[in-house]
C-alpha cells in the first residue's frame, strides 16, 4: 500500500469518515496488492518487496475527481489518481509476480487495474447516489511525494498494523 502524506488528508477523513466502514480501521491509502491470506513469512514477503522494489524510485502522486463505482466488484467512491498512475500500475505488476502471484484475485484478470484511493463503500445505490452528490463538488488537488511502500496486517478487528516499510530510491 502507499499511505501518502497529503497537507489537506484532512478532506479525505471527513469523507472517509462518513462513508468508508473501514475510516477508523487504516488510514486513507493506495491499495497496489488486494488483501490476501498466507503463509508467507515477514522475511520472505520483505525479501520479495526488496527484489522487485530494487529500481523503483520515489515519484509524485496526484489524486483528483471523485468518481462513482457501481460494478461486479462493488459500490464505491474513488479518489482517482492523475498523476503517479503509470508508476502505480508497474509497481502493482511488480508486486504480483514471483512468489505473490498466486494471490492476485482472479477479478483483477477480468478488469483493467485502476490506481485509486477508496473513500466510500456502500452496500447499496441509494446511498451511493446520495454521497456522490455530497462530493462530486470537490476540486481539492491531493499531491505528495511517495518515498515508501507499506505492508499491512489486518488483525481479527480489521485494523491495519504496519509490518514492513520499504524505501523507495531517491529521484535525482
Amino acid at each position: 500500500m502507499i499511505f501518502p502524506r497529503f497537507d489537506n488528508i484532512n478532506l479525505i477523513n471527513e469523507i472517509r469518515n462518513k462513508y468508508d466502514p473501514l475510516a477508523n480501521n487504516v488510514r486513507p491509502h493506495v491499495t497496489l496488492v488486494f488483501p490476501f491470506e498466507s503463509s508467507i513469512s515477514t522475511e520472505e514477503l520483505y525479501n520479495h518487496l526488496i527484489e522487485r522494489l530494487k529500481n523503483v524510485s520515489s515519484f509524485h502522486l496526484n489524486l483528483q475527481d471523485i468518481i462513482k463505482v457501481d460494478d461486479t466488484t462493488g459500490m464505491y467512491l474513488f479518489l482517482s489518481v492523475k498523476d503517479g498512475i503509470d508508476k502505480i500500475k508497474d509497481i502493482h505488476t511488480k508486486l504480483y509476480s514471483g512468489m505473490l502471484e498466486e494471490y492476485k484475485p482472479a477479478w483483477l484478470n477480468e478488469v483493467n487495474f485502476m490506481p485509486h484511493m477508496t473513500i466510500g463503500n456502500f452496500t447499496n445505490r441509494s446511498d451511493l447516489n446520495k454521497a456522490y452528490e455530497d462530493v462530486c463538488s470537490i476540486r481539492d488537488d491531493f499531491d505528495t511525494l511517495v518515498e515508501k511502500i507499506s505492508v499491512e496486517i489486518i488483525d481479527e478487528n480489521e485494523d491495519s498494523i504496519i509490518e514492513i516499510e520499504i524505501p523507495l530510491s531517491k529521484t535525482i
